[in-house]
């Protein structure tokens, strides 16, 4: 049987890489939260991730992605996927720090194309060696889908700028030592840019930010008055913030896809596992054609979910433009693996209503996709805008 929610990946170049990935995931990680006592909604501070960081490093996985001169394999996206898949699918609380999606490599890599040396030197190595840490700040409180309502400002000043505004929902915003941030010209009609703009300036206070319904304290607010920033710290051109931070997003939207599924996968997992112990009158949940019936739509989901997005992403390795495709996978992958989220919460009952179930938990989380890198009405409407244009 070639499906399984368990991949064999004998014969990949990243098998191993791959089983080592597993084997960290389960023991090593595994401990180090039990002995922390982590829980999904525990506040946690940087020293926390920290060990996760320089460890997932020396294993080879923190940064994976990356070209060989900055320590990576120079993995294609379609291999990128498959360890996001394996990470999400683990259950880890401190997933996302493992690759360095909260913060790391993952978060900083799409801007070295528009870096300066100094600027990679400074900024971008250290997060790659998990010395230090970033956010990306674009959206505002009025400013979400519309970015260009943005009121954040940048005021020429001496070869520089001062930048006042205030960005909401920065992730890893608070353990964060730098953001990229978005802002716009002042004087320059629909101009924006973006800037590498160092946390402990003065001028900038970090706010913890609003804790979203998955209850993660992974969020923060950033309040800038005046920040005075020098042109070294401006990335790219001047006016190309929105490319910058825009076309960032869209490799992310698909890129998030992965992650989703492996959510998905756990979920599924945690299903099966469920059903084939619960018992009812009529001996185990397993044996009814009813739960037989839902268990092979849920599995069928997912199944059409995974493959779409992987035959995107084999297309972005290509160097095809994906934007239509990057919509329908982000669209369909969020609706359904949502739902499947959804039925596995009424099959588990009231063992998964509950507060603390881990299913209950990647259905908040599941739920919140839906909305981040666009809902599915923006997702629709960038799909339709493809279609009419074709």
């Amino acid at each position: 049987m070639s499906f399984s929610l368990s991949p064999d990946h004998t014969g990949h170049p990243l098998a191993d890489t791959l089983a080592r990935l597993r084997e960290y995931l389960d023991g090593e990680l595994a401990d180090y939260e039990e002995s922390l006592g982590l829980t999904p909604e525990t506040p946690y501070d940087r020293a926390v991730l920290e060990p996760v960081w320089k460890r997932s490093r020396e294993l080879g996985f923190y940064g994976v992605h990356l070209p060989q001169e900055y320590g990576g394999q120079g993995l294609s996206h379609t291999d990128l996927a498959l360890l996001k898949e394996e990470v999400a699918a683990s259950g880890r609380i401190l997933s996302q720090s493992v690759l360095g999606d909260m913060g790391g490599p993952l978060r900083a890599g799409a801007i070295f194309r528009y870096a300066t040396q100094e600027q990679i030197d400074r900024y971008l190595l250290p997060v790659v060696r998990g010395e230090r840490a970033c956010c990306f700040s674009l959206t505002e409180t009025d400013a979400g889908s519309n970015v260009r309502a943005m009121e954040t400002t940048a005021t020429p000043e001496n070869e520089g700028w001062r930048i006042s505004g205030r960005k909401v929902f920065s992730s890893a915003g608070p353990f964060a030592d730098f953001s990229v941030l978005i802002a716009r010209m002042a004087g320059e009609e629909e101009a924006y840019s973006a800037f590498l703009v160092d946390l402990d300036s003065p001028g900038v206070t970090v706010l913890p930010g609003e804790t979203p319904m998955s209850g993660q304290h992974i969020e923060a607010d950033i309040v800038l008055d005046g920040v005075r920033v020098e042109r070294g710290q401006l990335l790219g051109e001047v006016g190309q913030g929105l490319r910058i931070g825009l076309g960032r997003v869209t490799t992310n939207r698909l890129l998030h896809c992965p992650s989703v599924l492996g959510q998905a996968r756990r979920v599924l997992t945690l299903t099966l596992d469920f059903v084939r112990t619960r018992q009812v009158a009529a001996g185990s949940m397993a044996g009814l054609q009813s739960v037989q019936h839902t268990l092979a739509e849920m599995t069928t989901d997912y199944y059409a979910a995974r493959s779409m997005t992987y035959d995107a992403l084999a297309a972005l390795d290509r160097g095809e433009e994906i934007m239509p495709e990057a919509f329908m996978c982000k669209l369909f992958v969020a609706q359904k693996a949502f739902s499947i989220a959804d039925t596995a919460l009424q099959l588990h009952g009231k063992a998964g209503m509950v507060h603390g179930a881990e299913v209950e938990w990647i259905w908040r989380k599941l739920r919140m996709f839906r909305m981040l890198t666009g809902s599915d009405e923006i997702q629709k409407n960038g799909i339709a805008k493809a279609v009419l244009a074709g």
